[in-house]
């Protein structure tokens, strides 16, 4: 097995690992490093045998081994070495059981619970899933937020120290509780999901892990509360988006706008269901939730049999809805590009001018490349240019980076 292939491997299990040994350990750290000596290790032994028949089982308690060793050699655990080993060894996962978790007592779910709970600020809420749960790097959460490394490393030190000394339960809280931490929960969900379908760096566009996991997820939290609308928007947002993967990417990873996408390769049993949770979401009485509103844009794009066929006044009549109940600079760069399908690019570049006047997107670099396109569907070929090389020189996803390049051949060829 090639270590490019225990790479994937360890990609694909080590959020569910983490979630597990942090249950099992307790301690964050302690299950970040005793996951990282696993993964070691599955570099000498898979190399030459091939992965275990359940890698997230043998990343476990290889870990869980790795953690116990961890405790003897510290001395301060060792008035309590016997009952916290014994802990750890009582828990231990079998393979049958890391297969198949009992949906509603799920590993994944409570470390998600946990990182929202009420006691932290919401974006130390978001930069914790993103370490734990999404995989990301200190460094890439700390351009998610625009900080330093070394400043988020200190801001994730400290959140795990907290859940440590404030004992913080790692669970899943009663149905009383849920309500307080739900709007974070989703939050979080969705980061994840957002990550997975358009990744923050890498080689690849899509990070199907953690898109899957984000749907699983919201089956999950769907299960505990069945009624609740904002949640049905969720998934059926996560549902719909995800339905066009296969359409996204080509052979070799680039990848197609939705202009040229072929629809035949979307999910319809995904889509199907994606619609009919939209539909039960919007016929609940009161203010419909903005994950609902999100998805009733995606479900027009899934119902549209082409491109040019999208009802876009209605997209940019619901980004409107959507910019009264929860405003956001993305939203309004998306406004935007759907305003370019209704009123022209001249209309839409106005308002991404506006926007990146007032710097709210300075650091994102999807402003650049909305801008680039307008520029470019305008024939304003220079400024286009300057806004595509901003947009590509911004990104660490090297598919985009592809796509700007690409973009700047054309205008020379054009020219």
């Amino acid at each position: 097995m090639t270590p490019e292939a225990i790479d994937k491997v360890f990609r694909d299990e080590a959020g569910r690992a983490l979630a597990t040994l942090i249950r099992l350990v307790g301690d964050f750290e302690l299950a970040e490093d005793a996951l990282q000596d696993a993964f070691a290790a599955a570099l000498l032994n898979w190399r030459g045998a091939g992965a275990h028949a359940n890698p997230r089982a043998w990343l476990v308690n290889v870990a869980r081994n790795k953690a116990i060793d961890r405790i003897r050699r510290q001395r301060n655990f060792r008035a309590k070495e016997a009952e916290i080993v014994h802990a750890i060894e009582r828990d231990a996962v079998s393979d049958e059981a890391a297969a198949t978790p009992n949906d509603l007592d799920d590993d994944m779910l409570r470390l998600i619970f946990t990182c929202c709970h009420p006691s932290f600020a919401p974006e130390v809420q978001v930069a914790l899933t993103l370490r734990t749960v999404c995989g990301l790097t200190t460094a890439e959460v700390a351009r998610a937020f625009l900080a330093s490394e070394e400043a988020m490393a200190q801001r994730l030190l400290r959140a795990k120290q907290k859940i440590r000394l404030a004992g913080i339960p790692y669970e899943v809280p009663g149905r009383h509780a849920l309500e307080e931490r739900l709007r974070g929960v989703l939050t979080v969900i969705y980061l994840v999901f957002t990550e997975g379908y358009l990744a923050t760096s890498g080689p690849e566009l899509i990070r199907h892990d953690l898109a899957r996991e984000a749907i699983r997820l919201g089956r999950l939290v769907l299960g505990l509360m069945p009624e609740a609308p904002d949640i049905k928007g969720l998934l059926a947002l996560m549902l719909l988006h995800d339905a066009r993967r296969a359409g996204r990417t080509d052979a070799s990873g680039d990848i197609v706008l939705l202009e040229e996408q072929d629809r035949s390769l979307w999910n319809s049993e995904q889509i199907a269901e994606g619609l009919a949770l939209v539909e039960q979401a919007l016929g609940v009485r009161g203010r419909p939730q903005p994950y609902t509103v999100q998805a009733a844009i995606a479900a027009l794009h899934a119902q549209a049999q082409s491109y040019h066929d999208t009802d876009w006044r209605q997209i940019v009549g619901l980004y409107e809805v959507l910019l009264r109940i929860a405003p956001s600079p993305v939203i309004e760069l998306n406004h935007a590009a759907a305003v370019s399908m209704v009123d022209g690019p001249a209309r839409a570049l106005a308002l991404v001018e506006s926007l990146g006047a007032r710097g709210g997107l300075r650091q994102y670099d999807l402003l650049p490349a909305v801008r680039a396109d307008l520029l470019r569907r305008l024939d304003r070929r220079e400024e286009a240019r300057s806004a595509y090389r901003a947009a590509r020189d911004s990104t660490q996803l090297e598919p985009l980076k592809r796509l700007y390049a690409r973009r700047l051949v054309e205008l020379d060829a054009g020219a």
